[in-house]
């Protein structure tokens, strides 16, 4: 019970340090490379791409991305905190 549960720990912790990542590498794929890119004043990249500024159904795919990856990771720490509980017989 205690390695599930620390093991469902660890894989949050990755999971979360990996959103980040994640959100730049979406934003990445949304910045073509003919894309003017510009620093804004809090020192962020802009991009100026027409998919990541369009409405088009790719655009607002790729914006969602980093939402569901952590959404999938919440779901893995929960379905692992039951499993392990399951196990111990408290559920």
């Amino acid at each position: 019970m205690i390695a599930n549960l620390i093991g469902g720990f660890v894989s949050i912790l990755l999971g979360t340090s990996l959103i980040g990542p994640v959100s730049i590498e979406v934003n990445a794929a949304a910045c073509s490379s003919n894309a003017t890119r510009s620093v804004t004043g809090t020192g962020d990249w802009a991009c100026d791409s027409a998919l990541y500024n369009s409405t088009s159904w790719g655009s607002t795919v790729l914006k969602l991305v980093p939402g569901f990856f952590a959404l999938s990771i919440l779901g893995i720490g929960i379905a692992v905190t039951y499993s392990s509980l399951r196990e111990a017989g408290i559920v």
